[in-house]
């Protein structure tokens, strides 16, 4: 099969090679997957370009994807064959070759049904942008009912939040820094959006919620955000953060934290409960088959260019998530 690897780290055109491997074989538990789209996520671009050491001798890059079932190991159900799925951890948790690929092998536990209405391409998309909002947004317990704030909405993980919020019952604020990723967020079905370079997110929060401050945070910058978030929660309230680029050791203030009675919850999704990604999963093939979602494909590359799709990554700007599509 055609395959992207590398063998070094550094940038995407000096590292990134094609070339043939040997098709993989299903082993105990797996299914060989045609893919036909392979999501590339910042996580992927950042391994590739370093400076961090090789994590494997030869790794193909890329976690998320969609794509065929052609064939099935033992202990696996026929069934499986022939059904159009979506899928993460590709290139994770012990595993050296990715989606960047023809073919990738991965335990029937990693998969799940992809609707007939929903394209490859965008399947690919789901994975670690989606099932990451799915965990930061459940993680204290169900929205419904409750108000939450979703720092970033416009963004990947962001603004699946923000459609998963609203799919659930909540009503949600979403904070965002243009014209465009405002209308990007209230399609996504945002209650009120708060442009966070125009605005005091923490004053309109308390405006919008009268006085009383949301219930739990879906958080793109922890220590970025965190005077603004605090002052954004209500009493018993929580917050789930995926990043903190904003600063990487942040000062936090615990007195406060334990006044109010907070819970706070860093997100890493590779390691997260094994229940919590099985509801994820479930969760998120069910609401893409409602019909009633975005599923955004910021750019396509055929597999020949994975570098283009890398580079687009890491130049930022991006709206949704670029594919590579073998």
């Amino acid at each position: 099969m055609r395959a992207i690897w590398y063998d070094r780290t550094g940038p995407a055109r000096e590292v990134l090679q094609l070339g043939d491997r040997p098709t993989p074989e299903p082993g105990h538990g797996q299914a060989l997957i045609r893919v036909r789209a392979s999501g590339v996520n910042p996580s992927d671009a950042g391994m590739r370009a370093g400076p961090g050491a090789m994590a494997y001798p030869r790794i193909t890059p890329n976690s998320d994807g969609a794509g065929v079932v052609e064939a099935v190991g033992p202990g696996v159900a026929a069934s499986w064959v022939g059904k159009r799925v979506w899928f993460y951890n590709g290139q994770r948790n012990g595993r050296a070759f990715g989606s960047a690929a023809e073919y990738i092998e991965l335990d029937t536990d990693l998969l799940s049904v992809l609707p007939d209405d929903v394209s490859f391409a965008e399947g690919a998309t789901l994975g670690i942008p989606c099932m990451t909002a799915h965990r930061s947004l459940f993680v204290a317990g169900p929205v419904q009912g409750r108000t939450v704030l979703v720092t970033g909405g416009a963004g990947a993980v962001g603004h699946y939040a923000v459609q998963l919020a609203a799919w659930a019952g909540a009503t949600v604020i979403a904070t965002v820094s243009s014209e465009a990723k405002a209308e990007r967020a209230w399609a996504g079905g945002a209650d009120h959006v708060i442009d966070y370079r125009r605005e005091d997110v923490a004053a309109r929060v308390r405006e919008l919620t009268d006085g009383e401050g949301v219930h739990h945070v879906v958080d793109v910058d922890f220590g970025g955000n965190l005077a603004a978030t605090l002052a954004s929660l209500r009493l018993n309230g929580s917050i789930a953060y995926y990043a903190t680029k904003g600063a990487r050791a942040p000062a936090t203030p615990a007195g406060e934290v334990m006044r109010l009675n907070l819970s706070i919850n860093g997100v890493y999704l590779p390691v997260s409960p094994h229940e919590a990604r099985r509801r994820a999963q479930e969760d998120i093939t069910r609401w893409i088959g409602t019909g009633e979602r975005i599923l955004s494909v910021a750019g396509r590359f055929p597999l020949e260019d994975c570098a283009g799709a890398h580079e687009l990554v890491e130049a930022g700007g991006k709206v949704g998530t670029v594919v590579v599509e073998p």
